[in-house]
């Protein structure tokens, strides 16, 4: 709006932000973003928040409102900035769509997961009855703002876990994103996804990588991005998943758990003949080799027999599985009987 936009510039209105940054982030690069608004001349206020899944609920977004109300912003001019992993994105960003009915708010992903997730797309949310994400809505970002500056601080372990995302989107639509990520995991682990000059063996490998894993993401969203149409490749990896996370917190991360989910679905589409034996084998090894769990104790067959009968009640009726029918290629399948499932989840145990 070029009238707001004479009013802020103008400097006869100082500029005001309110900042939700993870405490785990701002111990790390809290003085630097303190620094950036003061020499801004901006006046701000910065909650800092412990975002974890444990902590993931209404009573956080209500204390963020609370905050928020203290401070006073101005819900067309001011957008509320969020600055940390998936979790805390998720949770501000419900804050925001709350307050005065929709407040427009910035997402800065800190961690890979993030970057190349949740910082993508208009869902967000909060854990509710033991059930993860249960409570949330579709509103999108005004902006997010990608700095792969904020993953060199994670640990290695986290990389890994937002490499479990990236192949996801690797494995249903892009067989050039496998092929970078067999070839690069784990240059991309020992580097932690910073770009370097002396990289010439790997071109490029971190910035190829998360942007054909984000574009590649927006394809697949952008036009369905209400999820009006429930047939998503995207979910791939999320039929169980959820349950199991929910279930052994804090054992999996996000991304591990996701990734133990498709180890066991690339099974399935083994079973079912949609896969050979070796490219089941070329999918186990990439997993292997972004030091991703293929298997976790927790995911019994009861549990696999309950979240898809969760799966079913939020998904119409049918299952809306999505299996790879090769390297980067998947279709969605609805016709899966219990006794392949059965016979995959024997396999996958035995191996």
């Amino acid at each position: 709006d070029p009238q707001q936009l004479e009013l802020v510039t103008s400097g006869k209105r100082k500029l005001r932000r309110f900042i939700v940054i993870d405490e785990v982030v701002d111990e790390l690069y809290g003085s630097k973003v303190r620094e950036y608004f003061e020499e801004n001349n901006v006046q701000h206020k910065i909650l800092a928040l412990p975002t974890t899944e444990e902590t993931k609920s209404m009573d956080l977004v209500l204390n963020i409102l609370q905050e928020v109300q203290n401070f006073s912003i101005d819900r067309r001019t001011e957008p509320i900035i969020a600055i940390g992993g998936g979790v805390c994105l998720d949770i501000v960003g419900l804050a925001a769509s709350l307050y005065r009915r929709r407040t427009p708010y910035i997402r800065v992903p800190t961690t890979l997961l993030s970057y190349v997730d949740a910082s993508v797309g208009a869902k967000n949310g909060v854990n509710f009855l033991q059930c993860k994400n249960k409570l949330g809505g579709y509103t999108p970002p005004v902006a997010s703002f990608l700095d792969r500056s904020f993953i060199q601080s994670i640990p290695r372990r986290h990389i890994s876990n937002g490499l479990g995302e990236i192949l996801k989107m690797a494995l249903m639509k892009h067989k050039g994103l496998f092929d970078l990520l067999k070839s690069h995991g784990k240059y991309l682990l020992d580097t932690k996804f910073q770009s370097y000059n002396g990289s010439a063996n790997h071109g490029d490998a971190a910035l190829q990588t998360t942007r054909i894993a984000i574009e590649t993401m927006l394809e697949e969203l952008a036009p369905n991005l209400w999820e009006d149409d429930l047939d998503r490749l995207v979910d791939f990896g999320h039929l169980i998943s959820p349950e199991l996370e929910m279930r052994v917190l804090p054992s999996l991360m996000h991304g591990e758990a996701v990734n133990i989910d498709m180890a066991f679905m690339t099974y399935v589409a083994h079973t079912r003949g949609l896969i050979t034996a070796e490219e089941k084998e070329q999918i186990i090894q990439c997993m292997r080799g972004l030091e991703l769990p293929v298997w976790h104790g927790g995911c019994s067959w009861p549990l696999i027999k309950r979240a898809l009968m969760e799966r079913l009640k939020h998904s119409g009726g049918q299952p809306r599985m999505p299996l790879p029918t090769g390297l980067g290629v998947a279709e969605i399948f609805n016709d899966t009987s219990e006794e392949t499932l059965e016979r995959a989840y024997k396999l996958w145990v035995r191996d």
